[in-house]
């Protein structure tokens, strides 16, 4: 930390301890979140890529999954290197300026993520109650505008969310107990009233993941009535079918999301400080893990296309 005046200081670097009271695991905790990291990389690589070579998968739902598998690599790879260097290296040293950005990128991605999956909720709506008008709605411009405006939702909001960190004083310690920046725990750093950060912080959660849930839970309303009501039990399968993998990645996404952001405001001292950041590491990196497989193992269509480039690979040598 850097003198600014007699009084208060700057922060130049922050010390990220890792997960605090399980130092001497370090080495030991790295081999499953690599591992993890790996697998998260490989299976978002090849969803993208398939997406993009099969001209047949340049369809609304695996438009929208471009979008899940590139949001889900971008936050893997922002958390999980600074993660492993902590843990392989003990480079615990962040520039403030690095540190600040990490946590713009992550919850950037956060609520960026949640809004892809509320698309794909909108997605399935129109696919199984509007079927004739799927073509006609979900059509290339309006996924784009989609997609730029949930961009622009995320940014706007976590802009000013940094705007308003940035106008604390910094005068005292500068150790985040955590593998890497997050908004609570740079915010903690602050010699000054935090109440307007930790409310702004809440409140935009439950503007953006929370009305999402909603919106979500409206759309399955809907699309389960209308399931239910088709005559053929097959149909009414089928139709289910196309909505588990999308149910799977949305509980893997909202149930540790609403623990974290309630946990880390109204229950930092009763949850064990390890418990904690293992499970926001977890957050981080099973999500990405788990998204491509959850999908290559129900979606029809990205199981042949798996299949059919194994085949190829295995003929041509």
């Amino acid at each position: 930390m850097a003198a600014a005046n007699h009084t208060s200081f700057t922060i130049v670097k922050c010390i990220l301890v890792g997960v605090q009271g399980m130092e001497d695991a370090h080495t030991w905790l790295s081999v499953p979140f690599c591992s993890m990291y790996i697998l998260a990389l490989l299976g978002n690589g090849l969803l993208l890529f398939i997406i993009i070579k099969e001209r047949s998968l340049h369809q609304p739902m695996f438009l929208f999954l471009a979008m899940l598998a590139t949001s889900d690599l971008v936050l893997c790879t922002t958390t999980m290197p600074k993660t492993l260097s902590i843990f392989w290296f003990n480079a615990k040293e962040i520039v403030f300026e690095a540190c600040v950005t990490q946590m713009f990128i992550i919850h950037f991605l956060f609520v960026a993520e949640s809004a892809i999956l509320l698309a794909m909720a909108f997605d399935r709506y129109i696919a199984i109650c509007c079927p004739l008008q799927y073509s006609t709605v979900l059509t290339p411009s309006r996924i784009a505008k989609i997609a730029v405006a949930a961009a622009v939702r995320a940014f706007c909001l976590m802009a000013s969310l940094t705007f308003l960190l940035l106008r604390l004083p910094f005068c005292g310690p500068n150790v985040i107990s955590h593998t890497f920046c997050e908004h609570m725990g740079i915010v903690r750093l602050a010699c000054a009233d935090i109440t307007l950060n930790i409310w702004y912080g809440l409140t935009v959660a439950l503007l953006t993941t929370g009305a999402d849930t909603v919106f979500i839970a409206v759309s399955y309303v809907l699309i389960l009535r209308a399931v239910f009501r088709l005559p053929s039990k097959d149909a009414r399968a089928k139709a289910l079918g196309t909505c588990g993998s999308h149910l799977c990645v949305i509980l893997m996404f909202y149930v540790p999301a609403f623990f974290s952001i309630f946990a880390y405001r109204f229950a930092v001292n009763s949850i064990p400080r390890p418990v904690h950041i293992l499970l926001a590491n977890l957050f981080a990196i099973v999500p990405p893990m788990l998204n491509p497989i959850v999908y290559g193992v129900k979606t029809k269509q990205i199981r042949e296309r798996v299949a059919r480039m194994f085949l190829q690979t295995r003929k041509s040598h």
